[in-house]
């Protein structure tokens, strides 16, 4: 079992930047990917961005690439987001999800994750 936990969300003006935060625990050496995902009032959640943990080979959507960066920091057990140039189309909860093995499913889809933190809400004004 792998728990994750998300922190450093909160309110930004456009322009500005946030870090976000996943640290992990549990049965954390059976991670392979750990992922963002983000998902806005009424609308379906998306995904972000991923990180492999052993060789950190990044992707990112294409709307926040050039923008965000995914980092980890494996003596933590801790992976992260740095959010720049902040839009308000980015505001939503943000979610950290960990996959722990091959699925049929994409790295950048739902299914592809076996285990999600509750979420840090990221509010950008304009």
């Amino acid at each position: 079992q792998v728990q994750l936990v998300e922190s450093g969300g909160g309110l930004v003006q456009a322009g500005g930047s946030l870090r976000l935060s996943c640290a992990a625990s549990g049965r954390t050496s059976s991670i392979y990917t750990m992922g963002w995902f983000r998902q806005a009032p009424g609308k379906k959640r998306e995904f972000v961005a991923a990180i492999k943990w052993s060789g950190g080979i990044t992707r990112y959507a294409d709307s926040v690439t050039g923008r965000f960066t995914c980092s980890r920091d494996s003596a933590k057990n801790t992976v992260y987001l740095q959010m720049n140039s902040l839009k308000p189309e980015d505001t939503g909860v943000y979610y950290c999800a960990a996959g722990i093995s091959r699925t049929i499913a994409p790295m950048s889809t739902d299914d592809y994750y076996d285990y999600w933190g509750r979420g840090t809400q990221v509010t950008v004004s304009s």
